[in-house]
């Protein structure tokens, strides 16, 4: 899950670490609504520290929401394709808020978080899904969004031995768990969760508190601050979908290939906004479907680029980029259902040559979430 571009004419937030970014040298970019770090030393030397120790990454343009009150869980799970009545306290879920048509307004995490339903939704879109949860919601329900909390992503496979020695205990949680701490009388409250296919924890602090937790995190020789270059580089390489790019309310998760995102149990009951449609992609299959791509060469094939079989254009990229792990160019694109198997030999237009490519199952670059010993 991430966000779009901003349009320029649009003001532009500011995020509480922004003077931490250019103190600590990041070139900043508009993104999602916000002026925001897109790299420090180098989106290549970010990728990499991050696949081998910690990077810390700021995403508080994120939108942090709970909803709470009676059957809260019930009347969210009207609008998602996923089980949230059944979610234990302490776990978490990746779904999506769908159109009646199926079309994906936005994917988010959803927590059970004891009290309430805590939901995680993309910044470039926040104020689209609030307006969307408060017009589908009763009244009863309260839906507040946490606006002064911060949201820091440590992601790395040193991650967990890094924040557990500053946070006692938070190394004891397993991939889509959360809970609250206390660290030094600051209230955090941190999920084993990310954006990047490396073990990592996403942690949400008062913004007050969020330079003094930043700094704390970056005095260990293990972590570096990394920009949304990076971030996006090795969201790609996990195969993960990117909203606004990979997903739009054109887009139904059935074609997307997030079919685990419409559990058994309620693809068969329904009962939430956009199961007809869906049901129908169900059982009848997708035009086009998503897919990833290896691109022969070392030019990246970027987003919107055609893609062919022969002389027929059969799909269009919708994330492309060069792959710092797997030395080559890596893409996805929807394809025509017919030439989605793993194999397949397709061409992709980039600066009027054709380019090689292969369909690959995705992710490019194993996951490494820690599920526990």
């Amino acid at each position: 899950m991430s966000d779009d571009d901003t349009p320029e004419e649009q003001p532009l937030g500011t995020l509480p670490l922004d003077a931490w970014h250019r103190g600590h040298g990041a070139r900043m970019v508009p993104f999602a609504g916000y002026e925001m770090p897109i790299q420090y030393e180098g989106i290549v030397a970010e990728h990499e520290w991050t696949r081998q120790s910690a990077s810390l990454f700021d995403v508080s343009h994120m939108g942090q929401l709970s909803i709470s009150g009676e059957n809260a869980a019930a009347e969210l799970e009207k609008l998602v394709p996923g089980a949230v009545t059944s979610l234990g306290e302490g776990r978490m879920r990746y779904s999506l808020l769908l159109t009646e048509a199926g079309g994906i307004i936005d994917d988010l995490m959803i927590t059970n978080a004891g009290p309430h339903i805590a939901l995680v939704v993309n910044g470039a879109v926040k104020w689209d899904d609030i307006a969307h949860l408060r017009e589908h919601l009763p009244d009863e329900i309260t839906l507040t969004h946490y606006e002064d909390q911060a949201l820091l992503a440590l992601q790395g496979p040193k991650a967990a031995e890094v924040l557990d020695a500053l946070v006692p205990g938070a190394g004891e949680l397993t991939f889509m768990r959360a809970r609250s701490f206390d660290w030094d009388g600051t209230p955090l409250w941190i999920a084993r969760a990310g954006y990047t296919g490396e073990d990592g924890f996403e942690i949400s602090v008062h913004a007050d508190h969020a330079e003094k937790l930043a700094d704390a995190l970056t005095a260990d020789d293990r972590v570096k601050p990394a920009g949304l270059g990076a971030r996006d580089s090795l969201r790609l390489e996990a195969g993960l979908p990117l909203y606004g790019h990979d997903l739009t309310t054109e887009i139904d998760p059935v074609s997307a290939g997030l079919g685990f995102a419409l559990s058994k149990k309620r693809r068969e009951t329904g009962g939430w906004m956009g199961h007809q449609a869906c049901a129908v992609k169900l059982g009848d299959g997708c035009a086009s479907t998503r897919v990833g791509l290896l691109v022969e060469g070392r030019m990246p094939a970027r987003e919107g680029a055609p893609v062919y079989a022969g002389d027929e254009l059969v799909g269009k990229v919708t994330s492309g980029g060069f792959s710092p792990t797997l030395q080559r160019p890596i893409a996805m694109a929807y394809v025509g259902a017919e030439y989605a198997a793993e194999g397949t030999a397709l061409e992709i237009e980039v600066r009027n040559k054709r380019l090689p490519a292969k369909v690959s199952p995705m992710p490019f670059v194993p996951h490494r979430y820690y599920r526990g010993s």
